[in-house]
């Protein structure tokens, strides 16, 4: 768990790194918008998908984030994917494309097509949110959403607030990961058993990991506020920024790159446009 850098800012002088955190949320969810757009076909789909995800890997590496830890951060899915497969295996169909039978039972092949779909889109989310939380600063990520919530303050909306909470529920998701990988040691050390037991056993240690952990996260939101109270902070006054964020060719290349990908995204998605059918491939 201490491995998984979701949420952990990675200090490093690269291209992401030096972009404004204003450009990179706004290229973030332009990129995420084009993961659940529609495309005409199931081929067509995993084509942009699959080219979404090679983009994807060289944003990782542009930003100097380890494949590995990408792939570390993808063992949670498997119980997911799983579960998808079972759901839509079990989801009546009315093609005649099958994949395999159990006995009686057929599974269509648009069963397994359908959960790995949604499988390609979470691993291009988490993606995403691995290139974005490790080349900004939590702080950087409070002043972007509060750059972007400002217009709604003229109406009564908390955008300040709004954006501080969200900062800090960023900013201590490594650490709680730390806290859960500390207190399983420490009851482990107690004999407590993770991996073996039945289910009432299962109960029981996930209560013995989940109690102090509740009581640990408390401690912390206690003593951060204290120590926010204490240096005077005030969500409702008036608050200067000690670094100004300025726009530069960096920001408006990532900005362009987002744009132009949902744009074509887009694109294919409204014409239906099959490049299959265009090299004469008839796809089901």
């Amino acid at each position: 768990m201490s491995s998984t850098v979701l949420g952990r800012y990675v200090p490093y002088q690269s291209f992401i790194h030096r972009m404004d955190s204003r450009a990179k949320l706004f290229a973030m969810i332009c990129l995420m918008v084009t993961v659940f757009l529609k495309q005409v076909n199931w081929a067509m789909t995993f084509l942009v998908g699959g080219l979404f995800l090679v983009f994807i890997m060289m944003l990782l590496l542009l930003s100097h984030t380890k494949i590995t830890t990408f792939l570390k951060s993808l063992r949670t899915l498997w119980f997911m994917a799983i579960f998808l497969l079972i759901i839509y295996i079990l989801i009546p169909r009315t093609s005649d494309w099958i994949a395999f039978s159990i006995g009686t039972f057929n599974v269509y092949w648009d069963s397994i097509l359908d959960a790995a779909k949604i499988l390609v889109r979470l691993m291009s989310m988490i993606a995403l949110m691995l290139v974005f939380s490790a080349s900004t600063k939590p702080l950087e990520m409070s002043d972007a959403f509060e750059w972007y919530m400002s217009p709604l303050k003229y109406i009564g909306f908390p955008s300040h607030e709004l954006a501080m909470i969200l900062s800090i529920a960023l900013r201590f998701i490594p650490t709680i990961l730390e806290d859960v990988h500390r207190i399983m040691n420490a009851q482990a050390s107690r004999g407590v058993d993770f991996k073996h037991g039945g289910v009432k056993a299962k109960v029981r240690s996930v209560i013995s990991l989940i109690v102090p952990l509740f009581v640990s996260a408390f401690m912390r939101s206690e003593e951060l506020a204290d120590a926010m109270e204490c240096r005077g902070y005030d969500p409702k006054g008036k608050r200067t920024k000690y670094r100004i964020a300025h726009f530069s060719w960096r920001d408006l290349v990532g900005i362009l790159v987002a744009a132009a990908w949902l744009g074509l995204v887009i694109a294919s998605s409204v014409t239906h446009f099959d490049l299959f059918a265009v090299f004469g491939l008839e796809v089901r």
